[in-house]
C-alpha cells in the first residue's frame, strides 16, 4: 500500500468512497490536507484533516479497517510533531472505521453532533507527553 497526497483527479474515486458528489470532493482536496491510500494504482481509502486551536481534526476517513489504520498514521504523525491532540467523529454505521480508530489508540470522549439524523461518537488522541503526564 502506498500513501500519497490527493490530487484533483482523485475526486471521482473519493466521491465513490465517501458517497459524496465529486465537486464536494474536489473542494476537499483544495481546502484540506488529503492523503490517499493506493494499491495497484487504485485509490482504496483516504483521510482528510486540518488543524486549528491546538487540535488536528480528522474530517473524513474511508477505507477498510487496515487501510484506515494506515491512513490515521498521517494526521497522528503531524499532530505529534506539532504537540497537538487529534479528534474525529464516527457514526454508528462505520464499524470498520471505529475499529481502526480504537486500534490506533483513540479513546471515546463523549457524544458528537448529529449529522443527517445520525448520532456520532467523538474520539480523541492526546499527544504522547500530555497523555503520560510529562512536560
Amino acid at each position: 500500500m502506498e500513501i500519497r497526497d490527493a490530487v484533483e483527479a482523485d475526486a471521482g474515486r473519493l466521491a465513490d468512497l465517501a458517497d459524496s458528489p465529486p465537486d464536494v470532493m474536489r473542494n476537499l482536496v483544495h481546502d484540506r490536507t488529503v492523503r490517499v491510500a493506493t494499491e495497484a494504482d487504485e485509490v482504496v481509502g483516504f483521510v482528510s484533516y486540518d488543524a486549528k486551536q491546538g487540535t488536528v481534526h480528522v474530517t473524513q476517513l474511508a477505507g477498510s479497517q487496515a487501510v484506515c489504520e494506515r491512513l490515521l498514521a498521517e494526521p497522528i504523525t503531524f499532530a505529534e510533531r506539532e504537540h497537538m491532540a487529534v479528534e474525529l467523529l464516527v457514526t454508528a454505521d462505520e464499524s470498520e472505521v471505529e475499529t481502526a480508530v480504537e486500534a490506533t489508540g483513540f479513546t471515546q470522549s463523549g457524544p458528537g453532533p448529529e449529522f443527517a439524523g445520525e448520532s456520532t461518537v467523538r474520539y480523541r488522541l492526546e499527544p504522547a507527553e500530555k497523555a503520560s503526564g510529562e512536560r
